[in-house]
């Protein structure tokens, strides 16, 4: 049995929205706020509520900007006509009536703005704008330190998590600073984030890969991005719908855009970067079971109902399942090489990766890389082996495989939470604790591996 997350983003996407959609959906609330705090930024605090959007119960996650003059702000995330991200000058973000019609994605009072040398969106808080911008930090009343991605990843690893969500985190972050590179001109190590933007995207961003660990997701599946038309007023004059920086994360990652009438922005970068980096399977199974669905409400009306809606299916893989494996017989690529194909692959979505040593013509050593996927993941897999690799050919063939049903689960141990992954077969069950938790444990309790691979595995038998 697998889980598949599916996102149908039919109102676009944003940070705030997909929090709201996977808390909705059943993510620990007080895991993400515990994760949040181990991180060590301060000045906010969160905002849990519910809302409707046409007549439709949606989950509504706001992030309150604390000291913004004096007040505690919330912000709007205008999801519709706001570039988040921004570098050099500063993009304003506008709440309120003024600056662009778009639909807000409140979020703490300064959102997502990591300095743009080009596009200054306003984010007004009552009458005054506050820039997140260079030369705009009179307007605020905190100091304005400018991050770039490699400070950004020395804040995300002071998660309290494990491997897999700070990768998640950073690996979003990354999608964003190339894009907004890309825009401006501007070598990547000087795409900054502004320090109260920042604080917004990293909770949106950290939120989502906390929450999406939380489930237990398997796979996810991204519906083609609702965007509006138009354009968006910033600080240097007025830029098309999708915004630059959202446009190239869609060149760059293969995102399917479908452009609505709706006037203004409906997918932030953001937004974008979370659709891109989760994104493991191009479409649903041809059947499955809808298990719990959430909604992630955006703040502003259009026609249509303003909400992300997040659906967890699964699926009963048959005893016929049937896999593609390609192959390719290497005798000229470095370990380093391989090793770093090999990370790309799994990536993007293959179900295993493998090399074996093997002696070619001429008794030449070498390796057969392998790699196990599904029919729709056959073409983007080929390529990155034939491009990350020195190969010049690639075989394939079908394969048919058996698989136990399985889940993944959450227990509780004297050392703290832990994942397990339940396996299925003929009425029996077994219990595999996940790596990434065993290791933890091993770290933080300076206990040996077996230890903590036994006392989990104990306390998930326990629990049937």
């Amino acid at each position: 049995m697998e889980k598949i997350l599916y996102l149908e983003c039919n109102s676009g996407i944003s940070g705030d929205m997909t929090v709201g959609a996977l808390l909705d959906l059943g993510a620990d609330r007080g895991a993400l706020e515990r994760a949040l705090g181990s991180l060590g930024v301060g000045g906010y605090h969160l905002h849990f509520g519910r809302t409707k959007k046409c007549g439709l119960d949606a989950f509504d996650f706001d992030v309150h900007l604390e000291g913004v003059e004096g007040e505690h702000h919330h912000h709007h995330h205008e999801h519709g006509g706001e570039e988040e991200h921004g570098h050099g000058d500063g993009h304003h973000h506008d709440h309120g009536d003024e600056a662009h019609d778009h639909h807000h994605h409140e979020h703490g009072p300064e959102g997502h703005c990591h300095e743009h040398e080009e596009a200054g969106h306003h984010h007004e808080h009552g009458a005054e704008a506050h820039c997140h911008a260079y030369g705009a930090a009179e307007h605020h009343h905190h100091p304005h330190v400018h991050r770039n991605y490699a400070d950004i990843c020395t804040i995300i690893d002071r998660l309290d998590s494990n491997a897999r969500v700070k990768e998640l985190a950073k690996r979003m972050f990354r999608i964003v600073a190339e894009a907004e590179s890309k825009a401006h001109g501007l070598p990547i190590d000087q795409v900054h984030f502004h320090e109260v933007g920042a604080i917004d995207s990293i909770v949106d961003i950290i939120g989502v890969a906390v929450c999406l660990d939380n489930l237990g997701i398997d796979n996810v599946v991204v519906s083609p991005l609702a965007e509006g038309s138009g354009y968006v007023r910033c600080q240097h004059g007025v830029i098309p719908v999708p915004v630059p920086a959202t446009a190239n994360i869609a060149q760059a990652h293969g995102l399917t855009l479908r452009l609505t009438d709706n006037d203004g922005e409906m997918v932030t970068p953001t937004g974008a970067a979370i659709a891109a980096a989760v994104k493991t399977m191009d479409r649903l199974p041809a059947s499955c079971r809808i298990v719990k669905t959430g909604m992630g409400a955006g703040k502003k009306d259009f026609k249509q109902a303003n909400v992300l809606r997040a659906m967890i299916l699964e699926t009963e893989e048959s005893a016929g399942d049937q896999m593609w494996v390609m192959e390719s017989n290497i005798d000229d690529c470095t370990g380093e090489m391989l090793g770093f194909a090999m990370e790309m692959i799994l990536a993007a979505g293959a179900a295993d990766v493998w090399a074996t040593p093997i002696f070619m013509k001429k008794n030449r050593p070498a390796y057969m890389l392998s790699v196990l996927c599904r029919e729709d993941k056959l073409e983007e897999l080929e390529t990155l082996v034939l491009t990350q690799t020195t190969t010049i050919g690639v075989r394939r063939y079908p394969v048919s495989r058996t698989i136990m049903d399985r889940r993944n689960e959450t227990v509780n141990t004297r050392f703290g939470d832990a994942r397990v992954k339940v396996c299925g077969y003929k009425g029996k069950q077994y219990f595999y604790p996940e790596y990434e938790s065993v290791k933890t444990i091993c770290r933080e309790h300076g206990v040996d591996f077996r230890t903590a691979y036994d006392e989990i595995r104990r306390k998930a038998e326990e629990a049937r």
